[in-house]
């Protein structure tokens, strides 16, 4: 039988016990940076998404911004003679002095003012 050491280990039990000491903490390492590595893979991509979004919605209010100045201006009414324009401000005046709105001074001030 052979002779079993009592107290400290051997050399070869010291070797052994470092040897595991030291797997395990590069397992352990070794996890961490796969870990870390994965929650910063993440976050990126993340990113990346939330850029894709942003940029999409950019375009799609700058295709809108494009589509709204390329229609062409609505056709502006055919313009009427001054003279219509001055007629019909020329009643309002008069119905606004018939219901009393305007005083004789006001109206009167007003029709020489579109007159004048």
């Amino acid at each position: 039988m052979p002779i079993r050491r009592i107290g400290r280990p051997g050399l070869i039990g010291t070797a052994a016990r470092t040897a595991v000491i030291a797997g395990t903490a590069s397992a352990t390492a070794g996890a961490v940076q796969r870990h870390q590595a994965n929650r910063a893979q993440q976050s990126w991509e993340a990113q990346q998404a939330e850029a894709a979004q942003e940029q999409a919605r950019i375009e799609a209010a700058a295709q809108q911004a494009a589509a709204q100045y390329a229609q062409p201006a609505p056709a502006a009414p055919a313009a009427a003679p001054a003279q219509d324009d001055l007629l019909g401000q020329l009643e309002r005046l008069g119905q606004l002095h018939a219901s009393g709105v305007l005083s004789d001074a006001e109206f009167a001030a007003a029709k020489a003012k579109l007159l004048g």
